[in-house]
């Protein structure tokens, strides 16, 4: 909306908004914003509500075509308003304004004008003061002699600068000019103090060009130096110094017309110059200072002599392959009072003191490298040369001293190590290192060297290191020289003993932020059940100091949860890691951060990831075994166990009991005497005993399908009972049996007709042993397992067939409802279980048995 009103574009289509009493108040006042609705703009429904928008906040909404609403307490700036109308189906905006809240300005001060150069135009500064937050006109006049009068106007909200665009030339040296600002605004305008000034306090000349040194017959202690100035000079001055000192000397040169002589300067020592002149000598302004000049001063060969001191040296080695390593050797200048004059060149040896061999170079620079053998016992020696002879060599040994490798913690010790090392910023300029000695052998330290450089990356060429000597009794060390802020830098602390080393390492820098960018993933690859994530490293402009861990995150695409994350310590040559806790078959969405000292870096790049496989079978195996082990062992107490089965048993099928076959109506047919059914205990008990083995009784379970037994129903006289009776083979009836093939029937089929027959029969049969048949009322009635309807069939008669034994037929019995069973035909007299009592004590006890 604030884009479409700045470009006046006609999107007030449904109405106006204003502002009264204007849209520019002064900060504190109030302001009356009103809406109005075009009539044929309103909503469809005929239900218009106006609602005013504060910077995208509602503050006032209005049932009608119409309102007008206050605002007050409005901050500095610009503040915009937009009325929408409210529908049924969404908003619509109406209008929009904008109220810009600000202060008058202040008077500007401190004005200054200067002019540079004989060529150059006029330009201002001032203060223009608090900032208005409006826009506010600030003009700048001039006035001079002769009714000259010049200005200038910028527009902008703190102008603080003009330019006249006019010259000031020689011939007004004696004029005096005036100038005055004035600043305005919707709220108000105020004007500066008059400043006046002449002609040579606003002209500045340039400074002095081309600069030139002239050391007479190589004299390292006088020169004269020459230069060019502007017509209008008359007075310059120099200033120069030793390049590493922090103090300059000054010389002043009146009317010198472009030429000075230097004495007292140190021989073969670097210098540098600078120069400024002035158009008057007591008035006006000096200009600025030249570009510097550096130059050497020239040896002084009657003074020369041999260099005296030893060279501070330091050593690094490398092992590079199974049988070489390589050693480079790094020594410091010596001072101009050491050397004594220029060196010409250094004199490097190594050698091994066990095989007395020897190697030796000349060199200009000051370091070397060497490729030699790993065994032996090696030392190098160092000497300077200038035109008068060779300094005395200083030796070292070339021990172990944090290993071979070159990583920041790969410090391996063969002196015990010093520890506890800690790295603090005092300032911008230097890290204070601290460590606590080695905890044994501490009295065989020698000295201590603090070693830094800056941390680079393994691609990059190692930068010659920085080293400190500190005695034994010293367990800290200032770090200031090539220290920058926003650097990281690798700091190592060896102890030295006479032909030992040991070391310890840390990170240190001496002013840090947080990283600028994140590190980069380049992907992601499966291996085994990890998921290894490697990355680019951040370039070392963009770290702003150490990188003290990495963070990676994840989660789910398309989610809104938080990301989960892991932290791992930064280590200088690790560029990958590996993660187990993502689910395959998943859409992750990864990516990496780095931390300082100071903060968290900005997210780097996000990288999409599916891992495929199946899910960790472990997480499924696991539970599943622990639930069975606990089922085993509360299936183990007997008491549970009892009453879970107590439990399922009433969750079964209720299926009906089998009845006793005392209880049929078949039996209750036949006319039963009280003789015949009372027989004797003793008679069965003999029966029971005979040496006849009888044969067991066998009921078979059978499901559903029927067998034909009986076609006709045989119906005996009353006491006929079933001896001698035969089944024709018309003679049948259904009766359920199991799904057996058809074919002969078994003899415990036979066994089990005769059970039924003899129920009905007053004799014993001996084969069956001696089963008791009771009148009496112990077992309740339980039709429907033998139908019920018997008596109903039409009786018929078949003449009995007389047999010495009984014909054994196959009857089996059936758990099932009585519903899938047909009936069985019989005739005469139902017996039922209160006139039947079954005893088979000898069976039941042959079968405890």
């Amino acid at each position: 909306m604030w884009l479409l009103i700045k470009a006046k574009i006609d999107v007030c289509k449904k109405g106006m908004v204003t502002v009264k009493p204007s849209p520019v108040i002064a900060l504190g006042s109030a302001a009356n914003v009103s809406c109005s609705l075009d009539p044929k703009k309103g909503c469809q429904s005929g239900s218009n509500e106006l609602i005013l928008l504060k910077n995208n906040e509602k503050v006032h909404s209005h049932l009608g075509h119409s309102f007008t609403f206050q605002v007050t307490n409005l901050s500095l700036d610009v503040t915009l308003f937009v009325c929408k109308l409210h529908c049924n189906n969404g908003q619509f905006p109406v209008c929009g304004a904008e109220i810009s809240v600000g202060v008058p300005p202040e008077p500007p001060q401190n004005i200054s004008c200067i002019q540079k150069g004989r060529n150059g135009t006029v330009a201002c500064t001032w203060d223009p003061g608090q900032d208005t937050h409006l826009k506010t006109y600030y003009t700048l006049q001039l006035t001079g002699p002769n009714n000259m009068t010049c200005q200038d106007q910028c527009r902008c909200r703190n102008c603080s600068r003009l330019n006249l665009g006019i010259s000031l030339t020689s011939d007004l040296t004696g004029s005096k000019f005036t100038v005055s600002v004035t600043a305005f605004n919707y709220l108000g305008n105020s004007s500066s103090f008059p400043f006046t000034f002449t002609f040579l306090d606003v002209v500045r000349p340039h400074p002095p060009w081309n600069i030139r040194i002239n050391f007479l017959n190589d004299s390292g202690s006088e020169c004269v130096l020459q230069w060019d100035n502007e017509d209008q000079v008359v007075l310059n001055r120099l200033r120069y110094r030793p390049v590493n000192s922090t103090s300059w000397n000054m010389v002043n040169a009146t009317n010198a017309k472009g030429r000075h002589s230097l004495q007292d300067l140190k021989p073969f020592t670097d210098y540098e110059f600078q120069m400024s002149s002035k158009l008057h000598l007591s008035e006006g302004s000096w200009s600025d200072w030249s570009r510097p000049l550096i130059r050497q001063t020239p040896e002084e060969e009657t003074a020369q002599e041999v260099p005296i001191g030893t060279l501070d040296i330091w050593y690094t080695k490398q092992n590079i392959s199974s049988k070489n390593q390589q050693i480079s050797l790094f020594w410091k200048s010596l001072s101009p009072s050491e050397a004594r004059g220029k060196i010409l060149h250094y004199e490097v040896t190594l050698q091994d003191i066990t095989r007395k061999i020897t190697l030796q170079n000349i060199t200009r620079n000051t370091f070397w490298t060497w490729v030699i053998p790993r065994t032996g016992t090696w030392a190098a020696s160092l000497s300077a040369t200038n035109s008068k002879g060779t300094s005395a060599p200083t030796r070292i040994n070339i021990v172990d001293l944090c290993g071979t490798g070159t990583g920041v913690f790969s410090c391996s010790t063969m002196l015990p190590a010093p520890y506890q090392l800690s790295a603090t910023s005092k300032n911008l300029d230097n890290i204070v290192v601290t460590w606590q000695p080695p905890n044994k052998t501490s009295s065989a330290v020698r000295e201590y060297i603090v070693e830094w450089g800056p941390l680079q990356l393994e691609s990059s060429m190692r930068l010659p290191p920085h080293w400190l000597r500190i005695p034994p009794y010293n367990m800290s060390a200032l770090i200031s020289e090539n220290i920058n802020p926003y650097t990281c830098y690798e700091i190592r602390v060896h102890a030295l003993s006479k032909d030992q080393g040991g070391c310890s390492s840390i990170l240190g820098d001496s002013r840090h932020k947080a990283p600028l960018t994140g590190p980069h993933i380049i992907d992601i690859i499966k291996k085994k059940k990890n998921l290894f994530i490697s990355w680019s490293p951040i370039p070392v402009q963009e770290r702003m100091g150490c990188i003290l861990r990495y963070r990676i995150y994840w989660k789910e695409q398309d989610s809104t949860s938080q990301p989960k994350l892991c932290e791992i310590p930064y280590r200088h040559s690790q560029n990958s890691y590996p993660i187990s806790s993502l689910q395959p078959g998943v859409t992750y969405v990864l990516w990496m951060t780095a931390l300082t000292a100071a903060g968290e870096s900005p997210q780097g790049n996000k990288r999409e990831f599916c891992p495929q496989g199946r899910a960790n079978w472990t997480a499924f195996v696991a539970p599943s075994i622990c639930i069975a082990i606990i089922t085993v062992g509360i299936f183990s107490i007997q008491s549970f166990r009892q009453k879970v089965f107590a439990f399922l048993s009433t969750l079964t099928p209720q299926w009906s009991e089998i009845p006793d076959p005392a209880n049929s109506t078949w039996v209750k047919k036949y006319p039963i005497t009280e003789e015949k059914t009372q027989l004797s205990r003793e008679s069965l008990l003999i029966a029971w005993h005979t040496p006849e083995e009888p044969e067991p009784l066998i009921i078979n379970e059978v499901l559903y399908q029927m067998t034909p037994v009986f076609r006709k129903p045989y119906c005996p006289q009353r006491g006929q009972g079933f001896q001698g009776y035969s089944t024709p083979k018309e003679d049948t009836i259904y009766i359920a049996s199991s799904l057996q093939p058809t074919g002969t029937p078994t003899a415990d089929t036979r066994k089990l007709v005769n059970f039924y027959k003899v129920l009905g029969s007053t004799e014993t049969d001996s084969k069956l042993g001696n089963l008791t048949v009771t009148p009496v009322d112990y077992l309740p009635s339980h039709e429907g397992y033998l139908p019920s309807n018997i008596e109903d069939l039409s009786p018929h008669e078949a003449p009995p067939t007389e047999s010495s034994e009984l014909e054994h037929q196959h009857i089996s019995l059936s758990i099932f409802a009585s519903n899938s069973l047909r009936p069985l035909t019989f005739c005469g007299e139902r017996l039922t279980l209160d006139q039947l009592k079954m005893g088979y004590d000898s069976l039941m006890m042959t079968n405890k048995a």
